[in-house]
């Protein structure tokens, strides 16, 4: 059977109930007004101490700040994480148009044996359709009967989609983008956007970053240990690899990190997020570089 909703006073007192501290009732009230408590909830776990209860101490307004931390570190992941899809999306469809034509990503040649072709197709009639009012999607309907070439389909692909299309290219071909772009092995390459698309995906459905244990370890990535790699900051370490201007990523995203780090260090448990002691040197690459291998 399904929990009963409860009232605004209800919630607050469920919080307290459990151990929060709470000294403005009508802050307490605002924020959940804004933010929903099964959304909110999820940022008391770090503070549990049994069950249905949370540790001395523990305090209502900083439950919130992790929140905001939490909300300010994923638009900052998401602009970062845009930028990657974008460059892939470019220098990937360059490469396939030159190699197997503007629509040769039809055929199953461009693919690997293991590839679903069916499948793929399906996955880019279901794109054409949701973005059926996109003015360059009704001009590829109307004047070229629904046949889209490579650059033009690959801006309605998904993160995932670009991750998907990528490792399903022949070997020859990923080795080409994973040494040209990155000076790595396409395996780690397939790797790391496999995280970025896990990572991208939590940052478009607004779900919590903090203390949250990802399911995939970037690959050949040096500096994490068990915490970090299981943890925000493996993804994040898989982001910087992939991030197409390593100065703006120095320059831009990290110094911003930073700045919000500084900004909420009185809440934020940075083992919470896989953070390690030398994180911003592990960022700006300054120390523990990734592996590159051409074998």
């Amino acid at each position: 059977m399904l929990k009963c909703p409860t009232k605004y006073e209800e919630q607050i007192a469920i919080i307290q109930s459990r151990g929060c501290v709470i000294d403005d009732v009508d802050f307490c009230r605002s924020v959940l007004e804004k933010v929903n408590y099964y959304r909110l909830s999820a940022y008391f776990i770090p503070f549990k101490a049994t069950e249905g209860k949370y540790q001395s101490g523990t305090d209502f307004k900083t439950i919130y700040r992790l929140y905001e931390f939490d909300r300010k570190l994923r638009s900052l992941i998401f602009t970062a994480l845009e930028e990657v899809e974008v460059y892939l999306k470019s220098q990937i469809s360059y490469y396939h148009a030159h190699e197997y034509g503007a629509d040769g990503y039809l055929t199953t040649t461009p693919f690997i044996s293991k590839h679903d072709h069916d499948k793929f197709l399906d996955k880019i009639n279901e794109l054409i359709r949701s973005n059926i009012n996109a003015p360059f999607v009704k001009h590829h309907l109307k004047k070229y009967e629904g046949v889209f070439p490579v650059w033009a389909i690959m801006e309605l692909f998904t993160f995932g989609m670009v991750s998907y299309f990528y490792a399903d290219m022949p070997a020859k071909d990923k080795k080409f983008i994973s040494r040209g772009l990155y000076g790595t092995h396409p395996k780690n390459v397939e790797s790391w956007l496999y995280c970025c698309t896990v990572l991208r995906n939590i940052c478009a459905h607004y779900g919590r970053l903090y203390y949250r244990v990802f399911t995939s370890v970037p690959a050949n990535i040096s500096g994490l240990d068990k915490n970090s790699e299981r943890r925000l900051f493996g993804a994040l370490m898989a982001l910087r690899n992939l991030y197409p201007d390593k100065e703006k990523w120095n320059t831009e995203i990290v110094t911003a990190l930073t700045a919000l780090v500084e900004e909420s260090q009185k809440e934020v448990n940075l083992w919470h997020i896989g953070f390690p002691k030398d994180w911003e040197s592990l960022l700006l690459g300054q120390k523990g570089f990734t592996a590159t291998t051409h074998s």
